[in-house]
């Protein structure tokens, strides 16, 4: 019995090596873009950008408190931000101002992070059948929008307390 074969872009492949290069794709290109991020220095993430500034649909993380209820799974979420030596979120309990100035660049480096990961998506259409592109779309989403609204609903609220601080520093003058 000859093994199933799909038409791709790069021609007709057996359909177990599709799968082989999927399975080994993704957590290549998920360790690739981690370790990517995490050597981008902090001055790339020191203010928002296009991509991780605060979006209005956001209600001040409203829309990730009372709508997604966050609080509630967000620590049920794999933590890797320290697998390639960097920020260790349980210092964030000291409240030290500086220490919270790091955590805000830490969320916009691990988002930009999870949005890589998920563009990986893309790269998957090149030895995938047309149909695959939505499987692979899922996988990506599911495994890095959870991430990326944790990263969001953090940094608002990293915001808001920085915020109150220089305004208590200010008036207490």
């Amino acid at each position: 019995m000859s093994p199933v074969r799909v038409r791709t872009p790069i021609g007709r492949l057996p359909a177990s090596a599709v799968v082989a290069a999927n399975v080994a794709f993704w957590p290549t290109w998920t360790l690739l873009v981690g370790w990517l991020a995490q050597r981008t220095s902090d001055a790339r993430f020191q203010r928002d950008d296009p991509i991780t500034r605060p979006r209005a649909i956001e209600r001040q993380g409203g829309l990730y408190r009372d709508d997604l209820h966050i609080h509630r799974w967000k620590d049920r979420l794999p933590e890797a931000g320290t697998l390639f030596g960097g920020f260790a979120k349980n210092t964030v309990g000291s409240g030290d101002d500086a220490v919270l100035q790091q955590f805000l660049v830490e969320t916009r480096r691990a988002e930009h992070a999870h949005w890589g990961m998920a563009a990986g998506a893309v790269i998957t259409t090149l030895w995938n059948p047309w149909w695959a592109f939505g499987i692979n779309a899922t996988v990506a989403a599911s495994a890095n929008l959870p991430c990326i609204a944790v990263q969001r609903y953090n940094r608002l609220r990293l915001a808001r307390v920085l915020e109150r601080g220089r305004r208590s520093a200010t008036s207490s003058r």
